[in-house]
């Protein structure tokens, strides 16, 4: 019997109807040789401390670190019905098709249920991008041998002990010195959570001490042939900051009185420049996360299950939990029909059928750019379309302007700098004349315009030529200050994490980051945030992120190496050597493991300050409140806690 295992019920349905596997089994579904099952995300879970010994129940600062010789895996008791079937199922198995999600994650899914049910016979691997029965059929047509994809099973399980022994040990560290100071919540420290903690604290604190600064800005209103335009003055690069701004209010005031005695300014110099924007990629999950924060206000976990709900449900999208947004050429050829099946689907995307070339190759499509995953974009099924509404509406249609701008011109304009002299001072105007919109066509808000609803866009400036006289129309003198940095919303956070290189001042590590995947991946970094928001270390006000008191005194505790970005985005590096073969996991976990030990051994003697209330015991949370948990505790005493999650 050829047996499928899959990740999800859903993914499983799909796959079994175009295998014709259409009789509902137990915990399965069977057709003519071939059986479909599932798991329910994981099965399994990393055993906590007290299944190695049962004197870890208590926490207690002597035991640590722990660190398990060998590692135990343990049957989830709330799926354990689904477990025992597929245990079955792999039992009397003679082939097994891995056919969980395309990346790390997914293989791990698996990988882990066929070494605890010591499945020993063949594998092939099923690689997905999209759910609909066209991308299922041609997936079906080029399974992988699965040995091709081992390392991202032995990746997966690096990050997983990874987590565990920063998590478990640290975590009842930090929460034991808690207790010592008197605070009696968990301190939950992670491999990820904690760095991205650092970041939103770092940005809390650069805010809070921000001292605002004034400068000066003049802003003229010329005529051009009875037309008028902007201009703004610039003054001399010495009474400047770095940013141009203008910081003598005194030179300001006599550029702007001599300004308006003289009344007109000369055009001294001319210069119009044809100006080529190339599409933008499709979407990776990260740029898609930043880009529906900022234009829709959604949450990145929010944006993620829309998104996944697109692919799964109603099979509109490609994977969703890519870390890229380039295209295989070998997909190039199904534009066409793509594109014919968004028209059909959406009759509003006529008025661009006249600029679309489905012949059209942009920079997307590259294959030596091309991980494991490529670009989200839309698949032929769009009928479904018609079903959406609302926030999911919106972000398949962002998707979809991504991919249709691919096949769009670039978007081209004249800009034209006009610099003026105005009693010695000097102006500068700055106008967009459009020559082609090009891909920015596909725009949610172009297509909007077209229906009434443009937006202003920036200034075209008159006829003008080198040498005319141009009076001025209005003069208006600002009084400004400097603003503080804005505080991280969900999105920004989401790019911080992504670009961690640009936070760390090392020239050689920042060098090294460069390439690296920053702090988490594309598929755990909005649960990273959702996590410290339901554990009480950030608060969200409107769209802003803020840093509670407790997450300010755990950062402020921790060894810096824990809380530091660079740190978690090199192990990402390493766990990408696990991957590609380059280091063993034996060799990765060993490095971990003696690592942590010094660490703990460091901060046994450190005395916390723990500001703030406890940690809350909400959704998430590491801990969950037992009977008398309100009571004090006695000085001396380390109190049982249910060991914390240590994503």
């Amino acid at each position: 019997m050829r047996l499928f295992l899959c990740e999800k019920p859903s993914q499983a349905k799909d796959i079994a109807q175009v295998l014709g596997a259409t009789r509902r089994g137990d915990g399965c579904w069977i057709g003519a040789s071939v059986t479909v099952t599932w798991c329910i995300g994981h099965l399994l879970e990393t055993a906590p401390p007290d299944s190695y010994d049962a004197r870890y129940k208590r926490w207690v600062l002597a035991d640590l670190p722990i660190m398990p010789e060998r590692w135990k895996m343990l049957v989830k008791p709330k799926t354990a019905s689904q477990y025992k079937a597929v245990k079955r199922l792999l039992g009397e198995a003679s082939e097994l098709v891995i056919a969980t999600d395309a990346d790390r994650e997914g293989e791990m899914i698996a990988r882990e249920l066929v070494e605890h049910c010591r499945y020993r016979g063949p594998i092939q691997r099923l690689w997905l991008s999209a759910l609909d029965d066209a991308s299922i059929r041609k997936s079906l047509g080029a399974l992988r041998a699965g040995a091709d994809t081992f390392n991202l099973y032995q990746s997966a399980l690096g990050r997983s002990r990874a987590d565990w022994l920063i998590g478990m040990n640290m975590s009842r560290l930090f929460t034991l010195l808690g207790r010592q100071a008197g605070y009696q919540g968990v301190l939950p420290v992670g491999r990820v959570q904690t760095p991205t903690l650092r970041l939103v604290v770092d940005r809390d604190r650069s805010i809070a001490d921000f001292v605002p600064l004034p400068f000066w800005a003049i802003e003229v209103q010329l005529l051009g042939e009875g037309v008028p335009f902007a201009a703004q003055w610039r003054a001399a690069q010495d009474c400047c900051d770095d940013q141009g701004r203008c910081l003598d209010q005194n030179l300001a005031k006599r550029a702007a009185e001599a300004m308006r005695q003289a009344g007109e300014a000369r055009l001294q110099s001319l210069k119009t420049e044809r100006m080529r924007e190339a599409a933008p990629l499709p979407f990776d999950l990260g740029t898609l996360q930043e880009l529906c924060s900022k234009k829709l206000g959604l949450g990145a976990q929010e944006t993620l299950d829309i998104a996944q709900s697109l692919y799964e449900t109603h099979k509109l999208i490609t994977y969703p939990r890519s870390d890229c947004g380039y295209l295989p050429l070998s997909q190039h050829s199904e534009a066409s029909g793509i594109l014919a099946a968004l028209a059909q689907a959406d009759p509003s995307l006529g008025e661009l059928a006249p600029h679309l070339e489905p012949r059209r190759k942009s920079r997307a499509w590259n294959d030596a750019k091309v991980g494991a995953h490529h670009g989200i974009i839309p698949t032929a099924a769009a009928r479904a379309f018609a079903r959406l509404s609302g926030k999911p509406l919106a972000v398949y249609t962002l998707i979809r302007a991504r991919y249709l701008a691919q096949f769009l011109p670039a978007h081209e304009y004249d800009r034209t700098q006009a610099d003026f002299d105005c009693a010695g001072q000097a102006l500068r105007a700055v106008g967009k004349q459009i020559v082609e919109p090009g891909w920015r066509r596909a725009l949610p808000e172009a297509l909007a315009s077209n229906r009434g609803h443009e937006a202003p866009g920036p200034q075209t400036l008159p006829s003008l030529r080198e040498g005319q006289i141009c009076p001025i129309h209005d003069l208006t003198f600002k009084d400004l200050w400097t603003q503080p940095p804005k505080p991280f919303t969900e999105g920004d956070l989401i790019k911080a994490m992504k670009n961690v290189a640009k936070l760390v001042d090392d020239p050689k590590l920042k060098q090294k980051l460069k390439d690296t995947t920053g702090i988490g991946t594309e598929a755990t970094r909005a649960g990273i945030i959702q996590g410290l928001l339901d554990r009480g270390y950030l608060t969200k006000q409107g769209k802003a992120l803020a840093a509670t008191p407790a997450a300010f005194s755990l950062i402020d505790a921790v060894p810096r190496a824990i809380a530091d970005p660079g740190t978690t985005a090199i192990w990402e590096q390493a766990l990408d050597m696990v991957q590609n073969g380059e280091m063993s996991l034996d060799e990765f976990v060993s490095k971990q493991s003696a690592w942590m030990s010094k660490q703990v051994e460091r901060c046994k003697n450190v005395r916390l300050t723990i500001s703030g209330p406890a940690v809350p015991a909400g959704r998430g949370a590491p801990w969950k409140k037992r009977k008398g948990a309100g009571r004090k505790a006695a000085p001396r005493k380390h109190r049982a806690a249910k060991s914390p999650s240590p994503a």
